[in-house]
């Protein structure tokens, strides 16, 4: 966590702790670089009866013994996510999010820091490729959510070090039995499809793809630097499409699709597509999630 500098240190920051080894591991890892100014917030999903209750309690009495404030929130993730009509994944990230908002305004503090690392991030990669997104897109160390601004010191390093530094340290966490469980996209992901790359490929499947994302930053870095060179934007911020014409096909997809997620829109391949179409095609227009509309006039190309 060599990120973060002197000052960093001296700012109150929120941290998630599930009690597991990842953010137990985060809590702890942080008080030996010298971070004191911290919240530990817990969030009991109530999917695991007693021991989801074990894990408020155990979380508690952490950050009693360490000497740190606490907040916790109990909320039934299940029937949250059949009233909203949501996954239980989406509906306890939401209530997580609606909870750290509360701990934001009550320590006036709209910092978070999460446990996520390199598995998880590599695990993140493969699912939005498989959903059709526009390149291998992964977590960021830093993103700003609603206010909140969420930070990711963990991404470098892998599960499995981390809980071998606990163990070294003679430190304890909470083993959650329901991630052997074949119940959520992220359990199958990382208890059945990565060992079988790992056993097909003969390698580190998960290293590979945290090489991917790097390769792609690069590759990111480099069509910045050449948009730089174009003004496809007019003074309205459009596209000025005789401008974007002049580009090569491959980077008309990430000019556009830049321009999609300016305007709070993660494209997908599909979209991408039929949005691209549209450019030299006889649809002036193409429905964008949210209720916003792509739309083609006079030359130019917007949102609205």
């Amino acid at each position: 966590m060599s990120w973060f500098g002197e000052a960093s240190k001296r700012r109150k920051w929120l941290v998630a702790v599930s009690g597991g080894a990842d953010s137990v591991a985060l809590l702890h890892l942080l008080l030996r670089e010298g971070f004191r100014n911290l919240v530990v917030c817990h969030v009991d999903h109530r999917l695991r009866g007693r021991a989801s209750t074990g894990d408020a309690a155990f979380v508690k009495r952490l950050a009693d013994r360490l000497g740190l404030p606490g907040e916790t929130a109990r909320v039934d993730v299940r029937r949250l996510a059949e009233e909203r009509r949501e996954s239980l994944e989406t509906a306890a990230r939401n209530a997580r999010h609606e909870f750290f908002r509360e701990c934001a305004a009550r320590h006036r503090c709209n910092r978070v820091l999460l446990a996520h690392h390199a598995d998880d991030q590599a695990e993140t990669i493969l699912w939005n490729l498989l959903r059709g997104s526009h390149g291998p897109k992964g977590m960021k160390e830093i993103q700003e959510v609603k206010g909140l601004e969420f930070h990711r010191p963990l991404l470098g390093w892998r599960r499995k070090q981390l809980r071998e530094w606990l163990s070294s340290n003679q430190l304890k966490w909470r083993e959650d039995a329901t991630n052997d469980e074949p119940l959520a996209v992220r359990n199958r992901l990382r208890n059945e499809v990565f060992p079988l790359l790992d056993e097909i490929g003969g390698r580190d499947g998960v290293g590979s793809f945290i090489r991917l994302l790097e390769d792609f930053a690069e590759i990111s870095s480099v069509t910045e630097f050449a948009l730089k060179q174009v003004d496809i934007l007019d003074p309205q911020n459009r596209v000025h499409l005789l401008q974007f014409k002049k580009l090569p096909p491959a980077l008309q997809g990430e000019v556009l699709a830049r321009y999609l997620v300016q305007h709070g829109i993660a494209p997908s391949r599909d979209l991408l597509k039929r949005s691209l179409e549209m450019i030299d095609g006889s649809a002036s227009s193409v429905n964008l999630p949210g209720g916003k509309r792509l739309r083609r006039r006079a030359g130019r190309l917007f949102v609205e």
